[in-house]
């Protein structure tokens, strides 16, 4: 039940994106089209989740051990930015046109804020290895959920009588803050 939990509460209620307000570029840029939105979330929970189990044994089989945990920050910094090049590389050379569709958005997953929060949460929550991987599918599932859900709501947007000096951002935004107001009613559930 404890995992159910973890996951539950990263995927939903404490979502990084409307409550914790990290990874907003990614979210507000990659989110005009639907198809970049599912990528974007494919390679975001792929990152994070290796970036996280990867920081986790580092964290507790390297940086503790030798008592250099001061360095973790710095450490994590580079081990995430070796995952995105990575991810980067394979995704230029598996799939060329989402690889195109995703331009900048895709290396600045290095600088995502998000996947840097949950390499460090897992170590501050002090989660063991499994919940580590537990927490680490339910954040970057509930990044995801939000683009989905919010590139679906963009493109529908497009298609809208908006007012003009509301069209384009400022009316992402607005949506962006009622869906926060929306999901802040899970914040009981567990």
């Amino acid at each position: 039940m404890n995992l159910f939990t973890i996951f539950i509460s990263a995927m939903l209620i404490n979502n990084i994106i409307l409550s914790k307000f990290l990874g907003i570029c990614p979210f507000m840029g990659v989110s005009t089209k639907l198809s970049s939105a599912i990528g974007m979330g494919i390679a975001v929970i792929f990152v994070i989740f290796g970036a996280s189990i990867f920081s986790w044994l580092l964290y507790y089989y390297v940086l503790e051990p030798l008592g250099l945990t001061y360095m973790r920050l710095i450490c994590f910094i580079l081990l995430i930015a070796s995952f995105v090049q990575f991810t980067e590389m394979f995704i230029k050379k598996t799939s060329p046109s989402l690889y195109k569709s995703l331009g900048i958005y895709l290396p600045l997953i290095t600088t995502n804020c998000a996947v840097l929060y949950v390499a460090l949460d897992n170590i501050t929550q002090g989660y063991n290895f499994v919940e580590t991987m537990v927490n680490s599918v339910g954040v970057p599932a509930g990044f995801m959920l939000m683009l989905v859900i919010f590139a679906t709501i963009r493109e529908r947007l497009d298609g809208a009588d908006v007012p003009r000096p509301f069209q384009g951002n400022p009316i992402a935004f607005i949506v962006a803050a009622i869906m926060a107001i929306a999901f802040s009613a899970f914040a009981g559930l567990v």
